[in-house]
């Protein structure tokens, strides 16, 4: 069987964890090359949780170690950090799979939202990692970005019924999201007595992952009214969305046909919830019509579709492998 050397950047946190933990078990890749920006540890040192099952070297970071190492690299690095290296792996011949959001938007947007981007070039040569839009791409690219969890769990709900959404009508969604969706450094807003017994929203209406879904979904800006939620658990998405829509039809079909073919999407008749996606690729869609008003309800795992887990698919797909294969599907029950 044809195995494939790939590496991770950014092992420390919450999404370089899982993908470690998918890739350890992968019948195509092996983990090769391991590195954060301090190195000198090991993996299960630095996740206990690995104790008995990885003990990997974890390097610091360095571009032509992991060039001589990896045929393919995963980046689960923060934004801004990650296209510093996105440009010299490239130029080595080497395979990305971003989890930044350093490569999802144009140029302008980005940088209305992040940063100034300091690899422009590279934006005309990415595929945007969302398997059931871009399938076919995906499997001939050399940079995929991987989606961020929100726009992957909204835009999955939406894709099916953009045709039939009345235009220039708002696009409404309500989300919540587990406190792993907030990364692994501490701050007072993910502080457990912040959390804890709590729910509250945050940045509505302009979060960046806004522009993404706009932006995918090829609508305004303005047409997208977003507002996440924190809610205490630990990891986990549910989003509640509200479009208007004209003529008849049944959305259930309409659901069902549109996925028929997309492993990785399960439409459901019951209404949705997180548990039964956690530590899964799955995305769960239910959808309920009233007169001209359509509520769709999608779940994911944050970290697994929403980050980890999504981007094993695309190297999957990067590399001719099946888009199943080493992808986790029974989810964490009870």
């Amino acid at each position: 069987m044809n195995v494939i050397n790939v590496g991770v950047i950014g092992a420390t946190g919450y999404t370089g964890l899982e993908l470690v933990k998918i890739l350890i078990k992968h019948p195509n890749f092996k983990l090769n090359y391991i590195a954060n920006s301090e190195g000198n540890t090991t993996i299960n040192k630095l996740h206990p949780s690995l104790n008995g099952v990885c003990s990997l070297e974890v390097k610091k970071a360095d571009v032509d170690e992991c060039a001589n190492s990896c045929s393919l690299v995963f980046l689960a690095l923060p934004h801004k950090t990650a296209m510093a290296y996105v440009k010299p792996l490239l130029a080595c011949g080497i395979k990305l799979v971003d989890l930044s959001a350093d490569y999802r938007l144009p140029q302008d947007i980005y940088e209305e939202f992040y940063c100034p981007h300091t690899d422009v070039e590279n934006l005309e040569h990415v595929v945007y990692g969302l398997p059931e839009m871009y399938k076919e791409e995906l499997k001939s690219a050399k940079l995929v970005a991987n989606p961020g969890c929100f726009p992957t769990s909204a835009i999955l709900g939406l894709l099916p019924f953009m045709d039939k959404r009345v235009p220039n009508t708002p696009i409404i969604i309500d989300a919540k999201t587990g406190v792993s969706g907030a990364g692994k450094k501490l701050s007072d807003v993910t502080h457990f007595v912040n959390v804890n017994d709590n729910l509250f929203a945050y940045n509505p209406l302009m979060h960046r992952h806004a522009p993404e879904i706009a932006n995918k979904l090829d609508v305004d800006f303005d047409e997208v009214n977003f507002v996440p939620h924190l809610v205490p658990l630990t990891r986990g998405m549910l989003s509640s969305i509200y479009i208007q829509t004209s003529g008849e039809f049944d959305a259930y079909k309409l659901l069902s046909d549109y996925y028929k073919d997309s492993p990785f999407v399960r439409v459901s008749k019951n209404l949705v919830d997180m548990k039964n996606v956690a530590g899964t690729n799955f995305c769960d869609i239910y959808v309920k019509q009233k007169g001209n008003m359509l509520f769709i309800s999608s779940a994911i795992d944050n970290l697994m579709r929403g980050a980890s887990s999504q981007a094993v698919v695309n190297a999957n797909l990067m590399m001719g492998f099946d888009e199943s294969a080493g992808i986790p599907d029974i989810a964490y029950v009870p």
